[in-house]
């Protein structure tokens, strides 16, 4: 058993390093592809714009020519700007930081492919690593599960709360605990490092990245001149790596949650997919201390419905686990 446990955590570290690997791949191969486009951008920029100051007489139809193509090319993430030019979009940080936005479907949009050959690569890199992370996600959020889902639970259960308002607390302590860990927190961080964003500014960048919206409007690093840049970046994917797991594991606690107080089957809805963990193995195998989540009972109209059905086995006195309840 204890063997079947510590293989089942080298799998799951086997698969975070291989999602690291991934990104780090995607990072060399974006900057190979686009730094030398960007670098090409940059100079025609800067002659642009030594062209446009020469000039003796400036007129409307040169300035908005001018302007064009200086909003163009900042669409592209290269700016006029002396200071903002400082920064690539595209050294090895920065390119593992959109590689990673693109996996996790967040997105932000500041920066895009200049190239072709960078688009195309986009594309095969994110039907590759758009699985793969989901994948990943859910290998860790299932070792998750017991820790932090079902042993408290039955904690709970254990010191005198009935199942239903004990699942409540738990998830009201859950959600609490994750809107200070992964909001409030990190909100304080960036509010602090980011000199031009409020408190406001970072919660909001917060809730649009953990909710995969990604408008694109706050983007951390991007400031000229920033210490640590590098670093910062690698800091910022990891917060999103663990935010997005934390997400998935409330949600897949608040569906556990709903089909407990039957909210599901009234609003006829598919009840979580623990139902199927006895038809299929699980993507990391389950250690000896997860083998076996608290006891549960039915909603109402679930146990209405087996009691019409299926007759009481007087000599059993087990209640119905999850898997029981989204079998019926």
């Amino acid at each position: 058993m204890m063997r079947s446990g510590s293989k089942s955590w080298l799998l799951l570290a086997g698969f975070v390093l291989f999602y690291v690997l991934y990104l780090l791949l995607g990072a060399l191969v974006f900057s190979s592809i686009e730094r030398p486009v960007e670098d090409g951008l940059k100079s025609d920029i800067e002659a642009l714009k030594r062209q446009f100051l020469n000039q003796s007489c400036v007129n409307a139809t040169s300035l908005e020519e001018f302007l064009v193509k200086v909003l163009t090319a900042n669409k592209y993430g290269v700016s006029v700007l002396r200071n903002a030019s400082v920064n690539s979009n595209w050294d090895l940080a920065s390119s593992m930081f959109f590689a990673n936005t693109l996996v996790t479907t967040v997105g932000y949009g500041h920066t895009t492919p200049l190239s072709d050959t960078g688009k195309m690569f986009s594309i095969l890199y994110a039907l590759i690593g758009v699985p793969f992370t989901m994948l990943v996600l859910t290998a860790c959020v299932q070792r998750l599960m017991y820790p932090l889902v079902h042993a408290p639970i039955s904690l709970f259960q254990s010191s005198g709360l009935q199942p239903r308002p004990a699942t409540a607390v738990h998830f009201t302590l859950l959600l609490v605990l994750v809107v200070l860990g992964f909001f409030v927190a990190p909100a304080a961080v960036f509010s602090a490092v980011e000199v031009s964003w409020s408190f406001l500014d970072a919660v909001y960048f917060c809730f649009i990245s953990l909710c995969t919206i990604g408008l694109g409007d706050f983007v951390p690093g991007e400031q000229p001149g920033q210490k640590y840049r590098p670093l910062y970046k690698v800091g910022v994917m990891v917060y999103l790596f663990v935010g997005l797991m934390m997400m998935y594991l409330l949600l897949r606690t608040f569906h556990k949650m709903a089909d407990l107080h039957g909210l599901t089957s009234f609003l006829q809805l598919p009840r979580c997919e623990d139902a199927e963990d006895e038809d299929r193995e699980p993507i990391v195998e389950n250690g000896p201390e997860d083998d076996a989540p608290p006891p549960l009972p039915p909603p109402p109209q679930l146990a209405e419905k087996a009691a019409a059905t299926k007759p009481l086995d007087p000599g059993s006195g087990s209640q119905p686990s999850y898997n029981t309840i989204n079998k019926g």
